[in-house]
């Protein structure tokens, strides 16, 4: 672990004007390593631990920010009650609770659902025919996915998926193998900065591995620890090589609590 970041996570850890504390997490390649089967990932072991015992903590609020759909986040996230969690790049939220999801409602206008039906259609196209591209449909966005498929394959079906974004006017969202395109303007950085206002919380840890989560690095303060997981550009401040590096400096901030 370099040695700023640890340092910065122990004066952290013993700051009491830090508290509340909001700790929020994207969820693939952060806390659970990439799976070409999304419905794969899972959370790393440790980090199921250590997301409970930071949740124990008096003083700080847990949050999962991700671009995946919230039921679909809900179902493999091994989460605490009491944890936020923010789907759909910011267009969905709900609470984990002891007997289900206490969500905020999502609602469309019907223009917007006419043009959700509509993005369907056009990306059912792009993927057509192209080996390992797949379409999702969430409450607010179509994505097209390309993790699966060869370069060949990818690079049109992204070059196209995004074009069709730009041709409908819609939002766009180019993250590592996928393209969402969302009737509904939202990101990860607005998101979190609505959950941290909500809260009262005067310094957020953010931890994130995609280009999405560069909007949450570049929405925060400089009192604030923004952490990139993995390779690649990034204006967070700090850095770590994948997602167990990403547990480690959570369980030692989890320490540094006291």
């Amino acid at each position: 672990m370099p040695a700023d970041l640890r340092d910065r996570l122990v004066a952290l850890g013993g700051d009491p004007a830090a508290r509340p504390l909001l700790v929020a997490l994207d969820f693939d390649g952060t806390l659970a390593p990439l799976q070409d089967d999304p419905a794969a990932s899972r959370i790393l072991p440790a980090g199921v631990e250590v997301l409970a015992a930071l949740a124990a903590r008096d003083g700080v609020e847990l949050a999962l920010v991700s671009g995946r759909a919230m039921a679909d986040l809900h179902a493999l996230a091994q989460v605490p009650a009491g944890t936020y969690l923010v789907g759909s790049h910011g267009a969905e939220r709900a609470r984990v609770t002891q007997f289900g999801l206490d969500r905020d409602v999502v609602e469309l206008t019907h223009a917007q659902a006419d043009l959700l039906a509509s993005l369907g259609a056009r990306a059912a196209a792009v993927a057509r025919g192209r080996d390992g591209v797949w379409v999702e449909t969430k409450p607010t966005a179509v994505v097209v996915h390309t993790r699966l498929a060869e370069p060949d394959d990818a690079a049109p079906a992204e070059a196209e998926a995004l074009a069709l974004g730009t041709e409908l006017g819609v939002g766009t969202l180019h993250g590592k193998d996928v393209v969402e395109l969302t009737v509904l303007a939202a990101d990860k950085g607005t998101a979190l900065q609505a959950l941290r206002h909500e809260l009262g919380a005067p310094v957020v840890l953010y931890a994130g591995d995609d280009v999405t989560d560069e909007h949450a690095f570049a929405a925060l303060d400089e009192q604030d620890v923004t952490l990139k997981v993995g390779p690649g550009q990034t204006v967070a401040r700090y850095r770590v090589a994948d997602p167990e590096a990403g547990v480690a400096a959570l369980a030692l901030l989890h320490d540094a609590l006291g």
